[in-house]
C-alpha cells in the first residue's frame, strides 16, 4: 500500500501554552516535514488548499516545489486542489511546472470544494459543481494533448492552445478525483479517475456506500485512497497523552459538529475515526481500514490543533520505523 504524509496545514495554537507559531515557521515547517517523510519511507505527501481560514496554505503548488528541490523520490501532489475555483489552464501549467521540476513526480487530487466566503471570493457562486465537471475535463485534455480546441460554458473558449511546459509523465500526471459522493465517484468512473475519499473525522465506514458504486461500475479495478489522522508514539498511553489535547482543539475547530458546546469525546474519535497508539496498535488499525475499503494508499495527517514541530517529526519517524514495515500490501 502506498502511503502519503497529508498536511492540511491548520495555524492553530499549541493548546498548552495558547501561543501559535509565526506564518513563516508554520509553512516552513510543512516543508521540513515532507522532507523527514521522504527519509521515513513514506511514497509520497499531499498539501491542502484552504482560503481564509485558520488553515494556512493557500498555494500548495509553491510548496511542493520547495519540497521537490529537497527531495529526490516523494510523490508530490495537493491535497486538494479546488477546482471549481481555479482556470484549468493555469493549473495545467502549474501542475506541468512541478512535474518537470521533480523530474516526473506530480500529482494532482482534484475536488470541488463548498465554502460560500471562498466561492464569493473567487467569483464562482454559481453552478459549482458543473464548474468542477467542465474544468476537470479540460484539465485532463490539456495535460494529455497539444494544440487543444475547446469551447464551454465558463471560461473564454481555446483555439490550438498548448499548455507549456509539457509534463515529463506520460499520457499525463496522476489526477485523483476526491470525493465522498456518488454522483463525483461516478464522475471518476467516467473519466477513469483514482478515488480519494474526504480527510474527515467520521466513521470511514460511511464512504462503504461509494467505494462499492466506485469498483462495481469498473468491474473491481481502479484506485481508492483514504486520508486518516494518525498519531504513534512508542506506547499507547503516550500516544493518547500527547495528542489529546491537539485533537481535541482540531475537532472543535474543524469538525464544530463533533461537539456538544464546544465538548469533544476525544475517546471516542481516538477509538473510531482518528488512529491513536504505540506502532503495533496504529499499524493494525490501518490494515483493518485497507481491508474494510480495499484501499491502494493512505494518507497520514498527524500534524493537528498545534502539536508542536518537533512532536510531528517525531511521529514521522517512528511511523516509518515501526508502521511502515507492518503494513500489509
Amino acid at each position: 500500500m502506498d502511503v502519503y504524509l497529508l498536511i492540511l496545514g491548520d495555524h492553530l495554537p499549541d493548546p498548552s501554552t495558547g501561543q501559535a507559531v509565526s506564518e513563516a515557521d508554520r509553512l516552513r515547517a510543512v516543508v521540513e516535514q515532507a522532507v523527514v517523510a521522504e527519509e521515513a519511507g513514506f511514497t509520497g505527501v499531499a498539501i491542502g488548499e484552504h482560503h481564509f481560514t485558520r488553515y494556512i496554505v493557500s498555494a500548495p503548488e509553491l510548496l511542493l516545489a520547495a519540497i521537490a528541490a529537497r527531495t529526490s523520490r516523494l510523490r508530490l501532489s495537493t491535497g486538494v486542489t479546488l477546482l471549481a475555483h481555479h482556470d484549468p489552464v493555469r493549473v495545467a501549467e502549474e501542475l506541468a511546472t512541478l512535474d518537470v521540476l521533480s523530474s516526473g513526480r506530480a500529482e494532482l487530487i482534484v475536488a470541488r470544494g463548498v465554502s460560500q466566503r471562498t466561492d464569493a471570493a473567487f467569483g464562482v457562486q454559481d453552478d459549482l459543481r458543473a464548474r468542477f465537471d467542465e474544468n476537470l475535463r479540460l484539465l485532463l485534455t490539456l495535460l494529455e494533448r497539444p494544440g487543444v480546441t475547446w469551447r464551454g460554458r465558463f471560461r473564454s473558449p481555446l483555439v490550438d492552445v498548448t499548455t507549456v511546459p509539457r509534463p515529463v509523465q506520460r499520457p499525463r500526471p496522476t489526477v485523483w478525483i476526491g470525493s465522498g459522493s456518488a454522483v463525483s465517484a461516478d464522475l471518476g468512473v467516467e473519466l477513469g479517475l483514482p478515488l480519494m475519499l474526504p480527510s474527515t473525522l467520521r466513521d470511514p465506514g460511511t464512504h462503504l456506500p461509494v467505494v462499492r458504486r466506485y469498483r462495481e461500475a469498473l468491474g473491481g479495478r481502479g484506485r481508492v485512497a483514504l486520508p486518516s489522522h494518525v498519531f504513534v508514539a512508542p506506547t499507547s498511553a503516550e500516544a493518547r497523552r500527547l495528542w489529546r489535547p491537539h485533537l481535541s482543539a482540531y475537532a472543535r475547530f474543524a469538525h464544530p459538529w463533533r461537539g456538544d458546546g464546544g465538548e469533544v469525546d476525544v475517546d471516542a474519535l481516538m477509538a473510531g475515526a482518528a488512529v491513536c497508539g504505540d506502532p503495533a496498535e496504529v499499524a493494525e488499525r490501518l490494515n483493518g481500514l485497507g481491508e474494510l475499503l480495499g484501499l491502494d494508499a493512505h494518507l497520514v495527517v498527524v500534524d493537528i490543533g498545534g502539536l508542536p514541530h518537533a512532536a510531528v517529526l517525531e511521529a514521522i519517524r517512528l511511523f516509518g520505523q515501526e508502521v511502515l514495515p507492518r503494513l500489509t500490501t
